[in-house]
């Protein structure tokens, strides 16, 4: 049950953020001196992930050059003796072994996540949506791998999102194990304050055991249209545990522009820039 791998979703078309990425994938807009998605990625290393599979889009070919080599910058960087960006780029490359994972047609999360079963080979795995950003002291995808590895089922992250929060999330019905452990009972898909079962909303992140995959194949369109990750869990739930951890530290909904600005803000004080 250990877990070395990771699935990045990177398909979809970021309505959210129109106009800004309709030439540019949101993935790649940039939070203060890099690109949204390689928070996700350096995250995933920072918990022991060695292998990282990111499903995208045909059109969004700038983030598998991101991660790839590009002998042609490399050379002129050489040519003027700036090592030291040379560098930078030489470590982005170094983070993991990627593999990029073609989605012909945005169908969903729970569609992303299913378009890499075979990245995942019969193993757990975890995935990190990239346009929710955590920062904490332990990174938000550890937290989650130290109950998955106690527990040896599927472990999701929980924030607190207040009553209103559960119009945009998938909220859960759980009762508290222990600390900030849950054991999740149900998850509905944004019901809105009058039909939510609480106020904990899964952001994000995941550990799944492989049944996942067979949970996705009968998941069926649910709302608006798409395969979502929610009704699939939900499937899950009737052959195996789930839990879910109340992350500790800081978090953004980077797919939306009020909180991409909090994150640049925030990331941008870290790195000691306050003027």
């Amino acid at each position: 049950m250990t877990v070395k791998k990771a699935i990045i979703p990177a398909a979809g078309f970021a309505t959210r953020s129109l106009p800004a990425t309709k030439a540019v994938p949101k993935e790649m807009l940039p939070l203060v001196d890099k690109p949204m998605i390689q928070y996700a990625v350096e995250e995933a290393v920072a918990s022991g992930m060695k292998k990282v599979g990111i499903v995208t889009a045909a059109w969004k070919t700038a983030i598998e050059r991101h991660f790839g080599p590009s002998p042609e910058l490399e050379a002129f960087l050489r040519s003027k003796g700036k090592r030291d960006l040379l560098d930078d780029l030489k470590r982005v490359e170094r983070l993991a072994e990627f593999s990029f994972i073609l989605q012909p047609e945005p169908r969903g999360l729970g569609h992303a996540i299913a378009m890499g079963e075979e990245f995942a080979g019969g193993k757990p795995v975890a995935v990190l949506n990239p346009d929710t950003i955590y920062d904490g002291r332990v990174p938000c995808l550890r937290q989650l791998l130290e109950v998955f590895e106690r527990k040896r089922a599927t472990t999701v992250v929980l924030r607190k999102v207040g009553r209103e929060g559960t119009k945009k999330y998938g909220v859960v019905k759980a009762d508290k194990v222990s600390g900030r452990v849950y054991r999740i009972s149900d998850l509905v898909e944004k019901p809105g304050p009058d039909k939510a079962p609480s106020d904990l909303a899964v952001r994000g992140r995941y550990v799944f055991t492989p049944g996942i995959f067979d949970a996705l194949r009968q998941t069926p369109p649910g709302y608006g249209g798409e395969i979502q990750v929610t009704d699939a869990i939900r499937t899950l739930l009737e052959e195996e545990p789930v839990y879910g951890v109340l992350f500790e530290g800081r978090c953004f909904d980077a797919g939306e522009t009020r909180g991409y600005l909090q994150a640049t803000i925030h990331f941008a004080r870290k790195r000691g820039w306050n003027g």
